[in-house]
């Protein structure tokens, strides 16, 4: 399975991205489904999940200005982040959690890939 992140950018503090993943797994609408994130000097972290019937849960940082979301006839999940700020700033990575929760060990499926990059300048 491949997945491909894309709709990184530059933006400036409160400003709006949405970045996007593409997957080739064809079992996509049965899997839930993760965007994750590495901030340099600190290990990656989780930053929102949606399962396969579009429940959806954030880290606390991100919650009410981040939305996850699927399109299932695309393949395809996005996060729309909105209020961002320089904290914000990273690689984004999408992967399918072995398990979705916010508290379980930080484990997916496949390899992370290049990831989108996210600058927020202030």
């Amino acid at each position: 399975v491949q997945l491909q992140a894309s709709g990184g950018g530059l933006v400036q503090v409160g400003g709006s991205l949405r970045i996007s993943c593409a997957t080739s797994d064809t079992s996509f609408r049965e899997r839930p489904m993760g965007w994750y994130r590495r901030v340099p000097g600190k290990q990656r972290e989780r930053v929102a999940l949606i399962t396969s019937t579009g429940l959806t849960h954030y880290t606390d940082s991100v919650k009410g200005r981040f939305t996850i979301s699927r399109d299932n006839a695309q393949n395809t999940a996005y996060l729309q982040m909105t209020n961002l700020k320089p904290e914000d700033t990273g690689l984004y990575y999408c992967n399918q959690p072995l398990r979705p929760s916010m508290t379980a060990p930080l484990e997916v499926y496949y390899s992370w890939g290049q990831g989108t990059l996210v600058t927020v300048s202030s």
